[in-house]
């Protein structure tokens, strides 16, 4: 039988990593938030690389328009309609059966975000959403934990990570949730699978310097590269540092201290809305799969529950009571939909 040295050879042979290293990252636990396009490729490179507990965070399920660039699922997963973060801890599982991968199929919002990323030494942001990020950074400034942000729109995108620690942190970077519309999304502008790939990469090269124990080697710059323009840029951390930041200056936790959830909202380049989830909400889904039978066709897992309501409309419930309505991207027909048959 192969030992783990074996397995991981080639990287305790790098003189910056060794057996020292090696055991750090065997020891360490770290949580991926979205199981998208970054997120799969990260959580790969960080499962093959020996990271002894991984935690996969994502509230979606896998389609089709996901396989241009999600490396974790395949057609089966997309024709299912399978949770993101479980799918791809089954694949992860039959890459590496020596580490923990615990999927969480939630949306992390401030009530839940303390629970979700309990105990871990390190969180991938592999988010598609400016909300989610602040809370991360919220979180990490009032536990000390780093997260590492990474974000791909079209072509390029942009890396670091933000210690938890003090200045620089991520609302540094963006102060405000930028308006409606004014920041460019895969919906309005597309997104490259080589770019997404790069993105994750560098996160998850971060990701293992750290956890190594290889401090000194994190970057320190904001990198940004843009694949088809052949443009790299460093951000020194001088230009983004704001002396008046609310955050890791002022010391406030406006997003992790917020009364309530997200609104319900169209998803990113599908036609469906997500209703969020009520607070501190916990559902039998199989009350949900014997009331629904006579409505139409039902799919339940151990995840959710789904009623198909025709051929290009259908309800995914959740456990944490939050819903997906697919077939349309009018928020007003969604909760409409909701209150008729989830109540």
């Amino acid at each position: 039988m192969n030992s783990p040295r074996d397995r991981y050879a080639r990287q305790i042979q790098l003189s910056t990593i060794g057996e020292q290293g090696q055991r750090r990252i065997g020891d360490s636990t770290a949580a991926v938030v979205g199981c998208g396009a970054l997120g799969t490729v990260a959580a790969e490179l960080l499962a093959r690389a020996g990271v002894g507990r991984l935690r996969l965070v994502d509230r979606d399920i896998v389609e089709w328009s996901n396989l241009q660039r999600q490396s974790l699922f395949d057609e089966n997963d997309a024709r299912s309609g399978s949770p993101k973060a479980a799918a791809a801890a089954d694949r992860l599982r039959r890459i590496n059966s020596d580490i923990q991968i615990e999927p969480q199929v939630v949306d992390v919002l401030p009530g839940n975000i303390t629970g979700v990323l309990d105990g871990v030494d390190l969180v991938i942001d592999a988010c598609d959403n400016f909300e989610l990020r602040l809370l991360i950074n919220d979180w990490s400034l009032e536990n000390e934990i780093p997260f590492i942000h990474g974000g791909c729109v079209g072509s390029g995108g942009q890396v670091r990570l933000f210690d938890g620690t003090g200045q620089p942190c991520f609302r540094c970077l963006v102060r405000d949730l930028p308006p409606p519309g004014s920041v460019q999304t895969c919906d309005t502008a597309g997104v490259l699978g080589a770019a997404t790939h790069l993105i994750a990469s560098l996160q998850a090269a971060e990701a293992i310097k750290w956890l190594a124990g290889s401090r000194s080697s994190i970057r320190t710059s904001v990198l940004s590269i843009d694949l088809w323009q052949n443009k790299i840029r460093q951000i020194d951390t001088s230009e983004i540092v704001d002396p008046q930041c609310p955050a890791c200056v002022g010391k406030r936790r406006d997003f992790l201290n917020a009364d309530a959830g997200p609104p319900a909202a169209a998803l990113c380049g599908r036609e469906s809305v997500q209703v969020p989830a009520r607070q501190g909400t916990q559902l039998d889904l199989s009350s949900f799969e014997a009331r629904w039978q006579d409505l139409g066709r039902v799919q339940c897992t151990p995840f959710f529950v789904r009623l198909h309501l025709d051929e290009s409309q259908s309800l995914t419930l959740f456990r944490d009571g939050r819903a997906v309505i697919s077939g349309t991207r009018d928020v007003a027909i969604a909760r409409s939909l909701y209150d008729r048959y989830v109540g």
